[in-house]
């Protein structure tokens, strides 16, 4: 055993490339591994903006010896009629160094062919590595990659060195112009030359003393450590942002956070303005007092420590005060005209080819965010209306052109300044929530149905002109927007029909679609956007349910999400139950007959004068006894009792399985016990498709 060291070093890269590109290149490494049966233990990753590196441990000194079967031609090419040899199987036989007596016959879905044991000798794996780290370089990708020089391979940027290193043994790699060796470097401006590695385990601590952090755990915790120590000597405390703290991660090898200050004039600017103009383009953090006010004061992250700390702040606080006062003149400027002249812009902006202007999508939000509305009995029909005509007048602000994500957040500010009722600027600002998991939902139903609205819209929209996400590309975040859909509906307890929605807004749609040529079917669009949404329940939901719940309860309808819910955690909570397997399995008896059965069976209500068998009439009436306190649960939500009514069923089902001929020959007894079954299954396949619930959690 031994191990190997791979490290890419090159120009600095983008800081949103180290971890995807990390991410493929240990994937591609276990893959080529696989393939040239290289062995290995666990890998470390290491990642700085200089450096792409795989630290593995426990990889083999030679592969193992196996025996494959190669598999030749068909008995039927290989050999005459009399059993003499023709060339295929000579020809084969020759190929695996055996004589044709030796070859072995397999059967195949094909029909009778010549096979062959082969012996494959075990190689070291020093011989094999080449081959596998240089097919690693060459198929990583990047999201943009470039060329130096007169070569033609590509890298996110140019690559300066790698250091392949097996054990002490340096590992051949050529990409480009470089060659591998066993030198790396360490900080860009903190270290001397070249280090020298003798050994992968040494590669850590040698960069860590020319003053690179190169695991990104380790990494992450200082540059973490040492913010909450510049927030507290600035007298503030840092405004949580998970991104900007990975972004930052990535743009420095070893982080050394300086504070600076911003003239407190721009305090009047929204807060949100301020903290977006220092995220975005400085990755400065930002501090609040103890009330949460934004202090005019920030945190940059350096690569180095300077000497003159007060020189080094003066620049970023130059900068930052030129993007303030870009700010301000975008802030004081559009608030020269009411967010509402902004409006007739609207129709001259394309929303996505084929689905109208970004008014008539406006348009289309506020007829069936008031159609859901009037479903749920949620929200003021008059704020809704007036809101939702403003809800994307924003985006002709010169702020939002500069800054997309302050989308919502502008158009609230400037409804207030234009006089607009503060329910009205809520719900402009609210509709866009939650913009991701971190995001809270709406406070209010006004900017929630109107969000719903909008995400309504797009995914019956896109869907119909064939816009739909496909494996990992998602375009317009379709998933994302599904998600937030069920955590609005689900979050703000809302009761309507998804079905009816969707067949609102595909009619919405039917003026812009009616000019596109290929489209797909109203009746299409409606059940992949349905099926969308309960393909996100899984992922969304999985972490605090079972899988096969999910689907159980998914499958006995989804048109109400928090119907599904409901069910979901009272289902939950029987499947906990000592007795819930031989439930479900009793129950599951039930399911299978009756799907296979009900389609040759007519509708019709049990007729007791043909139960003849005791334990079937014994079923009927226990049937009959809990039929309304069931019904009557579930019409009140209150699926935890009618199961519980349904629970004590089971003894009786299992007798009428045990002494009663279902499949009798006499069509008239056989169909009205299929009833009763019909009956049974009704009872609880409103909470949930039993078949679906595997026997063991």
């Amino acid at each position: 055993m031994a191990e190997l060291l791979f490290e890419l070093g090159s120009e600095e890269l983008p800081a949103r490339f180290v971890v995807p590109a990390l991410d493929e290149l240990e994937r591609l490494f276990k893959e080529q591994c696989a393939a040239a049966r290289v062995g290995h233990g666990a890998i470390r990753r290491f990642g700085t903006p200089r450096r792409l590196a795989l630290l593995v441990d426990g990889l083999v000194e030679k592969t193992d010896d196996v025996v494959k079967e190669v598999q030749g031609p068909s008995v039927k090419a290989a050999f005459e009629a009399d059993g003499k040899p023709k060339v295929p199987a000579i020809k084969f036989a020759e190929s695996v160094k055996l004589p044709v007596e030796k070859l072995k016959r397999v059967s195949t879905p094909k029909g009778e062919y010549l096979a062959a044991d082969v012996e494959e000798k075990g190689r070291r794996t020093l011989e094999l590595l080449p081959e596998v780290l240089n097919a690693c370089v060459k198929k990583l990708q990047f999201p943009k990659s470039m060329r130096w020089g007169d070569v033609e391979a590509s890298f996110g940027r140019p690559l300066q060195w790698v250091v392949a290193l097996f054990g002490a043994e340096v590992v051949p790699v050529v990409f480009s112009d470089v060659k591998s060796g066993r030198q790396t470097r360490g900080h860009r401006f903190l270290s001397n030359g070249w280090i020298t590695l003798e050994h992968p385990s040494a590669y850590e601590a040698a960069l860590e003393k020319a003053h690179v952090v190169p695991s990104l755990e380790k990494r992450r915790a200082l540059l973490v450590e040492r913010l909450a120590a510049a927030a507290k000597k600035a007298n503030g405390a840092l405004i949580a942002d998970e991104a900007l703290v990975d972004q930052v991660l990535n743009l420095v090898e070893l982080p050394n956070p300086v504070v600076g200050t911003f003239e407190e004039r721009h305090l009047d600017l929204p807060p949100e303005v301020l903290i977006q103009e220092m995220k975005s383009h400085q990755r400065y953090f930002s501090l609040t007092d103890a009330s949460g006010k934004v202090l005019p004061r920030f945190i940059a992250v350096s690569n180095t420590p300077v000497k003159d700390e007060a020189l080094s702040v003066k620049g970023y606080e130059r900068v930052l005060r030129a993007r303030l006062t870009d700010g301000r003149f975008f802030f004081d400027e559009d608030r020269k005209a009411p967010l509402q002249d902004r409006r007739p812009k609207l129709a001259r902006r394309n929303w996505v080819q084929g689905l109208g202007s970004m008014a008539e999508k406006s348009d289309r939000m506020t007829a069936l965010a008031l159609f859901l509305a009037k479903a749920t009995g949620k929200g003021d029909a008059a704020t809704i209306e007036r809101a939702s005509f403003l809800a994307k007048c924003d985006l002709e602000t010169g702020m939002v052109g500069e800054f997309p994500e302050l989308q919502g957040v502008m158009g609230r500010e400037y409804a207030l300044h234009a006089g607009e009722p503060k329910d009205v600027a809520l719900a402009v600002f609210e509709h866009y929530l939650p913009r991701g998991a971190s995001d809270g939902l709406p406070t209010k139903d006004e900017g929630a149905l109107i969000g719903l609205a909008e995400r309504l819209d797009s995914l019956c929209g896109l869907f119909a002109i064939g816009k739909k996400p496909t494996g990992a590309k998602d375009e317009f975040a379709l998933r994302r927007a599904a998600i937030a859909i069920i955590n609005l509906v689900v979050g703000r307890g809302y009761r309507f029909s998804l079905s009816a929605a969707l067949d609102e807004s595909l009619k919405l749609l039917e003026p812009v679609l009616a000019n596109v040529k290929k489209r797909t079917p109203n009746a299409q669009v409606k059940a992949e956007v349905l099926e969308f949404l309960r393909d996100r329940l899984r992922p969304l939901w999985g972490d605090q349910f079972r899988a096969d719940i999910i689907d159980a309860v998914v499958a006995a309808g989804a048109d109400d999400l928090v119907s599904v819910r409901r069910r979901l955690e009272a289902l939950s909570v029987h499947v906990a139950t000592p007795e819930f397997a031989s439930l479900a399995a009793t129950f599951k008896r039930v399911s299978n007959i009756v799907e296979k059965q009900a389609k040759d069976v007519t509708k019709a209500a049990i007729d007791p004068s043909r139960l003849t068998d005791a334990a079937e009439k014994t079923l009927a009436a226990e049937v009959g006894k809990v039929r309304d306190a069931v019904h009557a649960g579930i019409s009140a939500d209150d699926y935890a009792g009618a199961l519980a009514k349904v629970v004590p069923l089971r003894p009786h089902v299992d007798a009428f399985f045990d002494q009663v001929m279902v499949m009798a020959e006499d069509k008239v007894l056989r169909e009205n016990r299929v009833r009763l079954l019909m009956e049974i299954g009704g009872l609880f396949g409103t909470v949930a498709d039993f078949s679906k619930i595997q026997s063991e959690g």
